[in-house]
């Protein structure tokens, strides 16, 4: 045995040789690796406790302020800049005052990526459910209003299930095979709703609202619900959505249409939605296209001003210099800020979604175990 342990054991000498440099050189990957797994092992503590408090049935899921301060929340971008966002939308009118003509024209805008009154829009694929039409109608329809501009985009059906009897499992089969999509809209709400419940209570809209929120959120696209108003005038336009305030309550903004006079080409459409400013827009309908162009705009249209740290960050993630990794030490450093590491970081984790959503560019922050590791790319060319 002590033979074995004098072939095996590295002869080493009393000066430093090279043997006794690559001594020293393996202690210090083994202190590193120490660390590390140490680190590794504090993290899976960290998680099994969070596993357990989750596994009370009275456990509350809380974020601390410096958490949320922390994450990084990638922003969805508009469906039409200024006017539409991903989320669930209503969008009420009295009946036979234009609503599905618009749809369509929304549609069409959307699926072919072409401005809509001057907004600009993101080319995506659509799914229409004309639920109240049928296709020969559908057809003279956009023959009309479009001509012989078609698009492979734009998907249109006539029919579809209940949302109690698997309308999302739907939905969910066809932004798989079309992951590009980013509107959906059904004509109408009622047409999903079925008749099993006619109790339209405040309780019972929301919760329609929110299951088709919740799919929607998931999915990060736009969903378009068009429904009709009362007969009873308001002075607040959104008031006269038929049924109960649940309905706006729970959902991401609203549209309404409303004409002037019956008998006019002219009406008012009034936006309100978490994601942009109130607007109210006048708009006509051509007597031969039968297409709604946008004649005056009563609010102008607001945008931020433009910040100069995102700025600084364009002129520095450019084509010729597509990625950037490294520490926001150095981050501050190459840009040449007078700003400390940490307000850098807070300040892009907030501005994360406009940076991309402007600007290209993809802004991710991780920890790592030498410390915090800052990644930008770019990943479209701004127009």
């Amino acid at each position: 045995m002590d033979q074995n342990k004098k072939i095996t054991a590295p002869s080493t000498s009393v000066g430093a040789d090279a043997e006794q440099s690559s001594v020293i050189k393996t202690n210090t990957i083994i202190s590193e690796n120490v660390e590390n797994c140490n680190s590794e092992y504090e993290d899976f503590l960290e998680n099994q406790r969070e596993l357990l408090l989750r596994s009370d049935p009275n456990y509350l899921n809380t974020i601390s302020m410096d958490k949320l301060y922390d994450t990084v929340y990638q922003s969805k971008p508009p469906i039409i800049d200024g006017l539409l966002y991903p989320g669930t939308y209503l969008f009420a009118g009295a009946p036979k005052v234009g609503k599905s003509f618009l749809m369509a024209q929304l549609a069409y805008h959307v699926s072919t990526g072409t401005e809509l009154w001057g907004y600009p829009v993101r080319k995506g694929t659509v799914l229409y459910l004309a639920l109240e039409d049928d296709y020969k109608r559908l057809q003279e329809r956009f023959y009309r209003m479009f001509g012989t501009d078609s698009t492979d985009n734009l998907h249109i059906s006539v029919s579809a299930n209940y949302l109690s009897d698997g309308l999302c499992d739907q939905l969910t089969g066809f932004l798989n095979r079309h992951p590009d999509t980013n509107l959906i809209i059904i004509d109408t709400l009622q047409k999903i709703r079925g008749t099993v419940n006619d109790n339209y209570s405040y309780s019972n809209d929301y919760d329609l609202i929110t299951r088709l929120k919740q799919f929607t959120d998931n999915s990060e696209i736009c969903l378009m619900l068009v429904h009709h108003t009362r007969k009873q005038q308001a002075d607040d336009k959104f008031d006269m959505i038929s049924g109960t305030n649940g309905l706006l309550g729970s959902a991401d903004g609203a549209f309404v249409l409303q004409k002037e006079r019956r008998t006019s080409n002219a009406a008012v459409l009034e936006i309100a939605g978490r994601d942009q400013q109130d607007q109210k827009l006048h708009i006509v309908r051509d007597n031969e296209k039968l297409i709604w162009t946008l004649d005056s705009a009563e609010t102008e249209l607001w945008k931020e001003p433009p910040e100069p740290l995102l700025i600084k960050l364009a002129d520095f993630v450019t084509e010729e210099n597509p990625q950037w990794i490294g520490s926001p030490t150095e981050l501050v450093q190459v840009l040449g800020l007078d700003i400390k590491p940490n307000v850098l970081t807070l300040k892009l984790n907030v501005n994360a979604g406009r940076l991309y959503n402007e600007y290209g560019i993809r802004y991710e922050n991780n920890r790592t175990h030498s410390g915090r590791l800052v990644r930008l790319t770019l990943e479209q060319i701004p127009a």
